[in-house]
């Protein structure tokens, strides 16, 4: 469970746009990249380049419907997530193709994404 504060920060971070990058940029490292991830600690962030987080559902048809869900807000903000649908079970993975890493629209795109879960609970 998040504290307080990490809940606020993570509604913060959810409330911002994801802003396409054009690349040029350097992908997140070090202390920027452990900041952000304190605010969506259930992601894990692997090789300090992409974000990885697994949803279980109680069956097909809702883990389904959460993709779909994801989808829609991939396609909202321009930023669009990997994404595995197995039964009872949506596995997303983020980072930004064009600085082969992470951004801050990542970290954006993930406290979205959990938002959508904690609504369609």
């Amino acid at each position: 469970m998040m504290a307080g504060g990490e809940t606020f920060m993570a509604e913060q971070l959810a409330d911002k746009k994801c802003v396409p990058c054009r690349g040029g940029v350097p992908p997140l490292k070090g202390k920027e990249l452990d900041a952000l991830h304190k605010v969506v600690p259930q992601w894990s962030v692997i090789d300090e380049h992409h974000l990885s987080r697994d949803y279980k559902f109680p069956d097909f048809a809702k883990a389904l419907e959460f993709v779909n869900r994801v989808g829609a807000v991939a396609e909202e903000q321009g930023h669009h997530p990997d994404i595995l649908l197995a039964w009872g079970k949506a596995e997303i993975t983020l980072w930004t193709h064009k600085v082969d890493g992470l951004t801050e629209s990542d970290f954006i795109m993930a406290a979205k994404i959990d938002r959508l879960r904690q609504d369609g609970k």
